[in-house]
């Protein structure tokens, strides 16, 4: 009996071995493909990378992956490009793309505020609407957007492209449910029974507990804006209100004629990353798993 015993505990613990190994062996699945996944998006950085450090010269005689010694060249020819149009081109970036999620943020917070904690007719065909406004593509609008524009006069100025980002559906909607989720009713009962007005609650009770959110709603917006082509494309004519997208495009049209123009365009292209990520690092120290980490203390 002893011996049949310990046979049959020697097969258990070979079963669960070959389970272990199995599931093991599974996991390794998704694991792979999303390594895959994350070569695929890394890998145009990285030849942006590498192709930015090559000379004129190295851009196309050297192999595609090979680092070059060019970069400290391309940088100061980019900077002193056109008396240093880049950094026009990159204020202007940084003011489509801080002051348009700044507002959109901040018309999202109240928004999706309201339609989450108050009770008035028409709420639900509103939201409705946002949803429905999420599903229209960009593409879409920007003709229009552009003809209502010049009727007011406000083509090829700032005001064109910071003002069709301020109202943004996705944003709104985002707003609203993480509002439904973090700012508990009674919260706000309290605090209209001590007296506090409109106003004070949302001030102090509701945005601390939105935070988190809105800072993904900022992000989400700032990276959209500072992407954004089509929208400045469409609304501006002169160059000296163009933002990095419109004014790299530029560039790229010019190199068929002046190849030497392709390594600005490439240094460009990578100095333009680099705010997006030290915004993330940044700002990602504010995203809390707690919902209520904002409360009245």
């Amino acid at each position: 009996m002893a011996a049949i015993a310990q046979h049959r505990g020697a097969g258990s613990r070979a079963r669960r071995g070959t389970d272990d190994r199995a599931r093991r062996g599974a996991g390794l699945v998704p694991t792979a493909l999303l390594l895959l996944g994350a070569l695929y998006c890394l890998f145009p950085v990285g030849w942006v990378l590498i192709a930015s450090t090559k000379s004129p010269g190295e851009l196309f005689t050297t192999p595609t992956l090979a680092f070059g010694t060019g970069f400290l060249g391309n940088v100061t020819e980019l900077f002193a490009y056109r008396d240093g149009v880049f950094w026009l081109w990159l204020g202007n970036t940084l003011v489509y793309a801080g002051g348009g999620a700044l507002l959109s943020t901040a018309v999202s917070a109240i928004s999706g505020y309201a339609l989450a904690k108050y009770r008035f007719p028409g709420r639900t065909l509103i939201f409705n609407l946002l949803i429905g406004g999420i599903l229209v593509p960009a593409v879409v609008l920007a003709i229009p957007q552009y003809l209502l524009f010049s009727e007011i006069g406000l083509a090829d100025t700032y005001w064109a492209v910071l003002l069709p980002q301020i109202l943004h559906p996705y944003s709104i909607y985002l707003a609203r449910i993480y509002a439904t989720a973090a700012i508990p009713d009674s919260l706000l009962e309290a605090g209209r029974i001590d007296g506090a007005s409109e106003g004070r609650l949302l001030a102090r009770v509701a945005l601390p507990l939105m935070v988190p959110g809105l800072v993904t709603i900022f992000l989400f917006q700032f990276v959209a804006i500072w992407n954004n082509f089509l929208l400045p494309f469409i609304m501006l004519g002169d160059d000296g209100k163009f933002p990095l997208t419109v004014g790299l495009y530029t560039l790229l049209a010019a190199g068929a004629n002046q190849p030497s123009l392709y390594n600005l365009i490439l240094t460009g292209t990578l100095l333009s990353i680099i705010p997006l990520i030290a915004l993330f690092l940044t700002m990602q120290r504010y995203w809390r798993t707690d919902l209520s980490s904002g409360a009245v203390k």
